[in-house]
């Protein structure tokens, strides 16, 4: 046997990072290295996970990151994942997320690390407003990004190419549609709804819930299915290509709302709240990921019903 797969895991305490975290610890015999933005580390990170503390957007941080781990995998998952957070600070989002990935192109490459595989984390809103017909999106479809974040992901989605045509890096990219599950912020619509409910049940609220677009529809899948479309496609998937990862299903928002209230025996009142409405909102988008499926035998296997319980499960226990 080799030595131990040395994985970097950018965002390593988030929602998505967390889980990857625990995804590959569980598959690879590897040491896992994440970075935190803050030294405080969240309760739900395997502590088997080696962490280190960078701003990625200092060049000279990243290079320190990188020297540490000498990784010989990197998934990207940091940066500013909030979409309505990219209306009020534009160009905060796009520094953010394109400064952060472009330093750890340029650190592989500077340090010595160019056969490093590393995989860069587009969205599904890059392709923006799609029209019906040009349902569901494949990984030729046209973009039309409609908020500062999708302008973001579509830079990074585009530097990890130019990357790899440019310098050889073998960059892997994936385009993730909506994923929900435990330990997702709050800022986020699926947990918002999950805390409100629990709130609720346990008197720490009015039996009302306020919402947002309830008609808006989207392609949610587990994201511990999420995670494992990652690891497919960095291993399996040819490096300067892109995979969708996604359920191919559209659901309304209300149908994350409908499946939360069928764990609760609570009857609420559902109101528009017009500060939860964004400036601009998709109506409908659903992701094609059979390309995914077929270079790497990858499927979701988690029900959308599962998710959402074990969404409102977590939830519970972590209520104060």
């Amino acid at each position: 046997m080799g030595e131990p797969l040395r994985i970097l895991v950018t965002g390593v305490g988030g929602f998505a990072g967390s889980h990857l975290a625990d995804e590959l610890l569980r598959e690879f015999e590897c040491e896992v290295w994440g970075v935190l933005i803050t030294p405080e580390r969240p309760h739900y990170l395997d502590p088997r996970v080696q962490c280190l503390t960078a701003n990625l957007c200092s060049p000279a941080e990243v290079d320190g990151v990188i020297a540490t781990v000498r990784p010989d995998r990197v998934y990207h998952l940091a940066g500013q994942a909030f979409v309505p957070a990219s209306w009020a600070d534009p160009w905060g989002t796009l520094e953010n997320n394109i400064r952060a990935q472009l330093n750890i192109l340029q650190s592989c490459l500077r340090l010595g690390f160019g056969n490093t595989r590393i995989l860069a984390v587009g969205s599904n809103e890059e392709y923006g407003r799609l029209d019906d017909h040009e349902l569901p999106a494949t990984e030729s479809s046209p973009f039309r990004p409609d908020s500062p974040y999708g302008v973001s992901k579509l830079a990074q989605d585009f530097l990890g190419q130019s990357y790899y045509l440019s310098h050889g890096l073998p960059v892997v990219r994936v385009r993730p549609f909506n994923h929900i599950g435990p330990r997702q912020s709050h800022r986020f619509v699926a947990p918002d709804f999950a805390r409100q409910i629990v709130a609720i049940e346990r008197g720490g609220q009015p039996p009302i819930i306020r919402v947002g677009n309830l008609h808006a529809e989207r392609d949610f899948s587990d994201v511990r299915d999420v995670v494992r479309g990652y690891i497919a496609a960095l291993e399996k998937g040819q490096a300067g290509d892109v995979y969708n990862v996604a359920s191919g299903m559209s659901r309304p928002v209300r149908a994350i709302l409908d499946g939360l209230l069928a764990h609760s025996s609570r009857a609420v009142t559902v109101e528009i709240d017009p500060l939860r409405l964004r400036p601009s909102d998709t109506p409908r988008q659903r992701g094609d990921a059979s390309k995914l499926t077929a270079v790497t035998g990858w499927r979701p296997t988690i029900p959308f019903e599962q998710a959402l319980k074990d969404l409102l499960d977590y939830e519970r226990q972590n209520y104060s």
